[in-house]
């Protein structure tokens, strides 16, 4: 048997990190759920169970020596993964064998693991936004001057600057990290409720003592490094929370594939090219072709994590009464891999954006190619200025567009100031218009705004991390 024998999702062997695949690891996973069990363990001894202090040194002796092994051999018998290692803990813990898993349901380890995890997820995410932030800001602050055609419907529009089309992609980010903040804020664990949320098995344990059973709640909670817990459930915890966070990597893969979208309209115009390796191939059959393989990927993978989290609310919306099964199969696919995704997709931005190249002089040939069709209204503003008629010099202007826009779809280059300079009724020469046709004359406040705009955004950056900026792609 060899590892290129049987499939291997590319999430894992292909695109997301170390950190994010070690979040969601077997050996995380199994050994929280120990470190839950001993959690509970010791705060019911604290509240009075007959624990002795040789169970729960048998249980800290034992948290991550996990026999994988053993634990299938017991799910392939008894059919269900906690009760499953809680039979190989005991193996290892006799003495403690019989208060393991004490008063609590399956989704005590498996809902507040979750909860765990996603927590340690949403964090290492917010991390690589930030990164790909603070890469945008430095790339917008440099380029904030630069001229640049603007489109709308991808028809050329009015000029910006290659810094200000970067603040729109910068501004995405932002959002995206507000709501990440939110979300991580109200992130809730399930707490110790019982086996319908009624937490009757832990009031029977205490005797009837509710105040114990809520203490019980709270140590558990402040023991998982949170400050509250979920007020009510069933067996397990909202999964409305599943489609909190979800929705959040959708926002994420959603501002992703638009900057990318975006830089690959840029690279087929040549204004752009994201980041390439001296040796890099572009196509097996074209030699010469340089693909933006880089942006295509996030599209990608943006595709897939967008689609992914739709699996939150069709699972949220057919969760029967205080609990049903058929969450569990789809969320250990759908929770991880949308994590591993939004991974992979921000470490290709960053990536994208530290290396990220500005053609100035296609960008200022493209530029100049439509000022003269963009300074119409300026050029039409000084005839008037000069003695012309409004109405005229309108129609002029509008006949000589008409006739270079022809010349140019013909192949030829834009001859409109030539046009209209033999226009006698027009009244300015090819030098008097050359002189309005200054770039930085139509890009109104692009400077400005993006100068304002970094400015409020400066201390939110100030703590990103610029570790990953020569991420291996």
């Amino acid at each position: 048997m060899t590892v290129h024998e049987f499939y291997d999702n590319p999430l894992c062997g292909r695109y997301a990190d170390e950190e994010m695949k070690r979040i969601f690891s077997d050996d995380r996973k199994f050994s929280t759920w120990r470190r839950l069990w001993l959690l509970l363990a010791e705060s019911e001894q604290a509240l009075g169970l007959p624990i002795t202090d040789e169970q729960l040194g048998e249980m800290r002796a034992h948290l991550t020596d996990i026999d994988y092994e053993a634990a299938v051999r017991y799910e392939h018998k008894v059919r269900h993964d906690v009760m499953a290692h809680v039979l190989a803990f005991g193996d290892l813990c006799p003495a403690a064998r019989p208060i393991i898993h004490l008063g609590a349901t399956s989704c005590y380890v498996g809902d507040n693991t979750d909860i765990l995890n996603m927590r340690d997820g949403l964090r290492h995410i917010r991390r690589l936004l930030m990164n790909a932030a603070e890469a945008l800001a430095s790339f917008a602050e440099r380029w904030k001057g630069q001229s640049a055609l603007a489109y709308t419907h991808f028809q050329a529009a009015q000029p910006t600057t290659v810094g200000k089309r970067a603040c729109l992609w910068l501004n995405d980010l932002l959002f995206d990290i507000r709501q990440l903040d939110f979300q991580l804020a109200e992130l809730r664990p399930l707490g110790c409720k019982g086996a319908t949320g009624t937490a009757a098995g832990f009031l029977e344990l205490f005797d009837g003592d509710a105040g114990k059973v809520l203490r019980l709640e709270e140590m558990i909670v402040k023991g998982m490094g949170f400050d509250r817990c979920q007020d009510v459930s069933g067996q397990t915890y909202t999964r409305k929370a599943d489609y909190a966070v979800l929705q959040v990597l959708s926002g994420i893969a959603q501002t992703a594939s638009k900057f990318a979208g975006d830089v690959r309209l840029l690279c087929h115009e040549k204004e752009l090219d994201e980041p390439a390796e001296s040796g890099q191939i572009g196509s097996s059959a074209m030699a010469y072709k340089r693909n933006p393989m880089r942006c295509e990927r996030i599209c990608s993978l943006s595709r897939y994590l967008i689609a992914d989290a739709a699996n939150a609310p069709m699972t949220a919306s057919v969760q029967w009464f205080e609990r049903t099964l058929d969450d569990s199969a789809n969320r250990r696919i759908s929770m991880p891999e949308g994590f591993l995704c939004a991974d992979a997709i921000l470490r290709l931005a960053r990536n994208v954006t530290g290396g990220l190249r500005v053609n100035e002089k296609i960008i200022e040939k493209t530029v100049r190619e439509y000022l003269p069709f963009i300074a119409t209204e300026d050029l039409l503003m000084e005839a008037v200025k000069r003695g012309g008629d409004r109405q005229q010099l309108h129609e002029i202007i509008r006949r000589c567009s008409m006739e270079a826009t022809a010349k140019m779809k013909e192949g030829g280059e834009c001859d409109l100031l030539e046009r209209l300079s033999a226009e006698k009724e027009f009244g300015l020469s090819a030098g008097d218009m050359e002189r309005i046709l200054e770039p930085s004359l139509y890009i109104g406040r692009c400077s400005g705004q993006v100068s304002r705009f970094l400015e409020k955004v400066a201390p939110l950056l100030a703590d990103a991390d610029d570790s990953a900026e020569n991420i291996e792609i």
